[in-house]
């Protein structure tokens, strides 16, 4: 029987051991950080679509408060005097982007005005079935989203009815919002379905009909038999792995807006996940292939001398498998051979634990100004709310940011971004927590501070943006909300809301100043 030298016997050991190591690091970081990297885009998918719904639900409540602001005005005033009548709806629809159209019937269904005005509507009944049973119901009503002709975009109907001094019903006021042409739903949610990352949402309605999707030529369409559509109609909300009706992998958060009962749906293509985890796996295997190829070309030549070293790095490496790694000290060996080859490993695992740190520094920062991300919120307000430590929460959202974009080019709006986010690092206290919520929109945690200190420190950082020299020729204005805790609410979400709700009145009213949310209004 021929005979196997040491040598040989050691070095094709010890090759195999370091190859069948590297195979089960390589695995074993694939495993578990693609369950990682999926439960964060979930959880990230399901906020989004939460704080989405919220916005859905404010924007609607402020459209019923319009409607309902314009039916006190009017009512002591002549309905029938359509000159008078055709200015006030003027300056309802132009005070806003809430509507297309706006009008006024009587009790009867009779068109008194119309803004913009259409001569040959005046005198006539209404004959749409959302206005018909709005003045039926004499009460403030949203219709479903109904289609347009033959065309497959959608119109909603909001009506608030009109009472005299004594109580008797007068009429209907209405707004039509054609969610596929210019007013507020659409700035918000028709322009912007896509996300850099590849995500994208969708908007249906309570029988499953699509309303904002980023192809238009489906707007209109049945998807009820969608898998999270039908858990939407069913009153379900979360997040879940699903295979969409094209038969692609898919990760959702879905959740309902309360007052309209649409479902709001955030879609990450699992693909994408795969993508970037195989992206990070080649990367690995780049920064790692160097150093273990010089460690096998040593194992081969001295293989007997560097046995001690290579037990030393195979129980390394058991323990980074076992994610408990501790790198050790580096020491020198009395081989030189040997001493080298334990550098070089050691420095290779070492740029690996590198990489899954920035990694998991990666899913928690926001990329292009550094501060923190939406995940990062989640966990600090909810820590805070849990250790009952009080705090406000500031919301902060650049004016016509789009515009910026459109005017000065994107790469000056980051610009502009990575300065606010500068700027509110500089103006906050360490204990203060700072975030990047996406888009043009920032949130900070100010520890142990009251509304009204958060308010004058939210007020330094919008009179130092504004009077900022900034690489466009125009000044930048910001708008904020506040809501404190636990003066205002106990609950992260509807903490959030109202700071929004404060933020969204700021925008409301003419935009760069701050607005604190009070639990009188």
């Amino acid at each position: 029987m021929r005979k196997i030298s040491i040598t040989v016997l050691l070095c094709a050991l010890v090759t195999i051991s370091v190859l069948m190591t590297l195979t089960i690091m390589v695995i074993s970081s694939y495993t578990s950080q693609k369950e990682t990297i999926i439960d964060n885009t979930l959880s990230i998918n399901y906020a989004k679509a939460v704080q989405m719904s919220q916005t859905l639900d404010s924007l609607f409540l402020s459209m019923q408060g319009s409607l309902k602001f314009a039916a006190d005005y009017i009512q002591n005033t002549n309905l029938r005097d359509t000159t008078q009548m055709n200015k006030s709806l003027d300056l309802i629809r132009n005070s806003s982007n809430f509507f297309n159209s706006v009008a006024l019937a009587d009790e009867e269904g009779l068109v008194l005005s119309i803004s913009p005005y259409y001569e040959s509507s005046i005198g006539k009944h209404v004959s749409s079935k959302a206005a018909k049973e709005a003045i039926s119901s004499q009460a403030s009503y949203i219709s479903e989203a109904f289609p347009v002709s033959q065309d497959q975009s959608r119109i909603v109907f909001l009506g608030e009815p009109v009472f005299n001094a004594s109580g008797r019903f007068l009429g209907m006021i209405g707004g039509n919002i054609h969610l596929q042409e210019y007013n507020i739903l659409n700035l918000s949610f028709g322009n912007q379905l896509k996300y850099s990352d590849g995500s994208y949402f969708f908007i249906v309605d309570k029988k499953g009909t699509l309303l904002f999707h980023p192809d238009e030529d489906r707007i209109g369409e049945d998807v009820s038999k969608n898998t999270v559509v039908q858990k939407l109609m069913n009153n379900q909300m979360g997040k879940a792995r699903y295979k969409n009706l094209a038969g692609v992998d898919s990760l959702a958060g879905y959740y309902k807006v309360p007052l309209t009962s649409w479902g709001v749906v955030i879609v990450t293509p699992t693909q994408m996940v795969f993508d970037q985890l195989n992206n990070h796996i080649r990367m690995l295997l780049i920064y790692t292939a160097v150093p273990f190829l010089i460690l096998t070309f040593f194992v081969v030549r001295f293989a007997r001398r560097l046995a001690s070293p290579f037990v030393m790095l195979a129980d390394v490496i058991n323990q980074m498998d076992k994610g408990t790694v501790k790198l050790p000290v580096i020491k020198s060996h009395w081989n030189r051979e040997a001493d080298i080859l334990t550098h070089t490993v050691l420095q290779a695992m070492a740029n690996f634990k590198n990489k899954s740190d920035q990694l998991t520094y990666d899913a928690r920062t926001d990329v292009l100004t550094g501060i923190n991300n939406r995940r990062v919120f989640d966990e600090v307000i909810q820590q805070w709310i849990e250790e009952e430590i009080p705090f406000s929460l500031v919301i902060f959202d650049i004016d016509h940011f789009k515009s910026i974009n459109d005017e000065f080019g994107h790469s000056a709006g980051d610009e502009v971004l990575k300065y606010v986010a500068s700027l509110l690092r500089m103006s906050v206290s360490l204990n203060d927590v700072c975030f990047r919520f996406g888009g043009e929109e920032f949130v900070v945690l100010m520890r142990h501070c009251h509304s009204k200190q958060a308010y004058e420190t939210a007020e330094r950082i919008r009179i130092t943006l504004e009077a900022s020299v900034l690489p466009i020729n125009r000044s930048v204005t910001i708008s904020a909300g506040i809501a404190e805790y636990p003066l205002n609410s106990i609950s992260a979400t509807e903490l959030f809301s109202l700071a929004d709700s404060a933020l969204y009145q700021a925008k409301a009213v003419g935009r760069n100043r701050t607005i604190t949310h009070s639990n009188n209004n």
